[in-house]
């Protein structure tokens, strides 16, 4: 037993799991003055058979910018401004009206590296080799044990410990759903020839196939065999895999060497509640789906950058519980979504007719349906996360709620870079109001029809048509723009 063991240890949040949402959501409460702590089950950073996620969609880039990381990560991935949902829809994100118009193909341990940088110069103590075993609350604060007998005393917890997640099982958070796909075949491979696509993916009566770029010389492989139930620890042979590259791909571009290969299965669950007291839930603790669309690691993200300014409010005491309480009002709902476009997509793959006329017929009309921009175009939105919007009090301005662009600024800076304090910022002509600790003022490169009050994760809070400076202190005064 440890010297300290059961001697209490505090910090004002303790974050459960260092994954992508963990490290972001610990390092912006850190750059904000909140004491972190972050408890990893693992004893070392995620190894490349851990990557799941590879695309980094481009809302998520733009929160990146905002904490200075985006270009950095774009350096190291690979742009698709078109990409093929599984050789039905082309999405064009090139349209995006984004600083980011594309797809970033990277793996997620470089999104990682970069987060985890972060958050230890912002202060974050990370603690490696920590597995949570109890967890309890109460009106004051949180106490968690781990198995080697630490004891953690916290303001608030926050479980960003994945698909099983402990803090959401211990708080007795329902998460109802279902499989959707069972043997799903991965593995990490060479190639002898190199795909002209940054990512190659194909569905067709046979199953689907997906191969995704490293970056470095391998490639991620991703399939499916129609039909295959198999349980996860079924063993997988590469020839099984070639075989199916071949039948859906049209190749297996000489596939060799593979350093790893499994099986997995996918979910699709929410949490029935993202909170309970003093507990909260973000990214796949509070969500899974398939891997269709690559949403899964983008939502959580964002779910990190919706909690985080919040948390810090209540903290701080800025705010109430009221602030608090919109993380879920505002996130589940986008969760759910999510749920839904990646349910959508995969079960147009599971349900490929294998009619070979009924299946001609469908493929063409696919032609009409990429035609259709309406369509597509809401597709890229909600696939970038671009086009999601937060519900606004009744009364509201219509932009109030919506993402705000990367507006430019005088003197050459754009608004992204001038969020990266974590503070309000209010775009105005003029000074209409002081300048205070919580709240930043900027002055538009061109024409401003009216002030615009953006939240610290980008999304306007206040919005008016003509100057307003009565209606600017109320909704200053409902916003943690001011110690209180």
């Amino acid at each position: 037993m440890k010297e300290n063991a059961r001697k209490p240890r505090t910090t004002d949040v303790l974050v459960i799991g260092a994954g992508p949402t963990g490290l972001l959501l610990a390092g912006d409460l850190a750059a904000a003055g909140i004491r972190v702590t972050l408890l990893e089950r693992r004893e070392h950073a995620a190894d490349i058979s851990m990557t799941r996620s590879f695309a980094v969609h481009a809302r998520t880039l733009e929160v990146l910018d905002a904490r200075g990381l985006a270009d950095e990560l774009v350096a190291l991935g690979r742009k698709a401004p078109v990409i093929g949902v599984f050789g039905r829809i082309e999405l064009r994100l090139h349209r995006l009206r984004s600083r980011f118009p594309f797809v970033l193909i990277t793996p997620q341990y470089h999104v990682e590296r970069l987060l985890e940088r972060r958050a230890l110069a912002a202060g974050v103590h990370i603690v490696r080799g920590a597995e949570m075993v109890r967890l309890c609350q109460n009106g004051h604060s949180v106490r968690a044990e781990t198995a080697d007998e630490d004891v953690w005393m916290a303001q608030y917890v926050v479980g960003c410990d994945g698909a099983r997640s402990p803090v959401r099982r211990m708080t007795g958070i329902g998460f109802p759903g279902r499989s959707v796909v069972r043997s799903v075949m991965l593995a990490d491979i060479r190639l002898t020839e190199t795909p002209v696509d940054a990512v190659t993916t194909n569905s067709n009566a046979y199953g689907f196939a997906s191969l995704v770029p490293f970056g470095d010389g391998w490639h991620r492989a991703i399939g499916w065999v129609a039909g295959d139930e198999r349980p996860d620890d079924a063993p997988v042979v590469a020839e099984e895999l070639s075989a199916l590259l071949r039948r859906v791909l049209g190749s297996d571009y000489g596939m060799h060497d593979p350093r790893w290969i499994s099986r997995f299965h996918s979910d699709e669950r929410q949490a029935v509640r993202y909170r309970e007291g003093r507990v909260l839930l973000a990214g796949d603790a509070a969500h899974v789906h398939s891997p269709a669309g690559g949403m899964g690691m983008n939502t959580g993200l964002q779910d990190a950058v919706n909690l985080g300014w919040k948390l810090a409010a209540v903290v701080q005491g800025r705010a109430g519980q009221p602030l608090l309480d919109s993380y879920e009002r505002e996130r589940h709902p986008v969760g759910r979504q999510a749920l839904r476009v990646s349910g959508a997509i995969t079960r147009s793959v599971l349900r490929t007719p294998r009619n070979g006329l009924v299946r001609s017929l469908r493929e063409a009309s696919l032609p009409l349906a990429n035609r259709l921009n309406a369509l597509t175009a809401t597709g890229e939105r909600l696939l970038s996360g671009v086009g999601i919007a937060y519900p606004a009090p009744r009364g509201s301005h219509r932009l109030a709620g919506r993402r705000a662009p990367d507006l430019r600024l005088s003197g050459g800076r754009r608004l992204y870079e001038v969020l990266r304090d974590g503070r309000f910022v209010l775009v105005a002509h003029g000074r209409p109001v002081p300048e205070t600790e919580w709240l930043r003022l900027a002055s538009p490169a061109g024409n401003l029809r009216g002030p615009l009050l953006i939240r610290p994760d980008g999304h306007i809070a206040w919005a008016s048509d003509t100057p307003d400076p009565e209606g600017l202190r109320t909704a200053l005064e409902y916003w943690p723009v001011t110690a209180t």
